[in-house]
């Protein structure tokens, strides 16, 4: 039984998800503040997703995903918001989130959210003769599921490492937003396409000499983004 962490400070929404999530098979644990997500996270180490709410009454659930991320990148987090500015979903995805869900939600809709992102994170990863894709200075290590720069480990969340192995697979050919959301987030995601933009623009931070002047992730205006080596 996989297990959901639940960081939720209104007692009757996190009793909402709660009862949801176990309907669905998921095991949970509950926290109703931000240090207390941390804790049980520390305590229950075979957690596969966490649930977090922003506005928490200690620290809030952007830095419960900062901190999260520090020691942990293979975690699927979902960040839980009842407000719908811009701002607040770049900014959950950009501190380590790999998705969100804006309240008001149904369970159904949450339910499809966090079964399509452990889909993702568990996906089987087609054979190949030596497992590696090699692409000098990257190696993407295709059992292991991950990825050395100059024979340096890149710390990469599970999504992030998807959207590596695409542009991998097609160096040199443009892809289309829709084109990356369909093969990263499964053609049945409702979420927004900007989703493609902030990851892309958080795997920049990571793998590019000068995320600023991108030379690997070059973006093709108005269509999508290119991988070059």
């Amino acid at each position: 039984m996989k297990k959901v962490l639940v960081l939720e400070d209104e007692a009757s929404i996190r009793s909402f998800i709660v009862i949801n999530l176990q309907r669905a098979g998921y095991e949970v644990v509950e926290a109703e503040c931000g240090e207390e997500a941390l804790q049980k996270l520390q305590e229950n180490p075979d957690t596969k997703l966490c649930l977090l709410d922003i506005m928490l009454p200690d620290i809030d659930g952007f830095e419960v995903c900062r901190r999260i991320r520090m020691s942990n990148a293979q975690v699927g987090i979902i960040m839980l918001t009842a407000r719908t500015q811009e701002m607040d979903k770049v900014t959950g995805l950009m501190t380590g989130a790999d998705d969100y869900v804006t309240k008001p939600f149904s369970p159904a809709e949450l339910t499809a959210r966090v079964d399509a992102l452990l889909r993702r994170m568990g996906e089987n990863t087609p054979a190949t003769h030596t497992g590696e894709l090699y692409q000098p200075p990257f190696l993407l290590n295709l059992t292991n599921r991950t990825l050395e720069k100059n024979g340096e480990r890149v710390k990469l969340t599970q999504i992030e490492y998807a959207i590596v192995k695409l542009f991998m697979e097609n160096s040199g050919k443009a892809l289309a937003r829709e084109e990356i959301l369909d093969a990263v987030w499964g053609k049945g995601y409702f979420g927004e396409l900007k989703i493609v933009d902030v990851n892309v623009r958080r795997l920049r931070l990571k793998i590019e000499d000068d995320a600023q002047e991108p030379k690997y992730i070059s973006t093709v205006w108005g269509f999508g983004y290119k991988w070059t080596v």
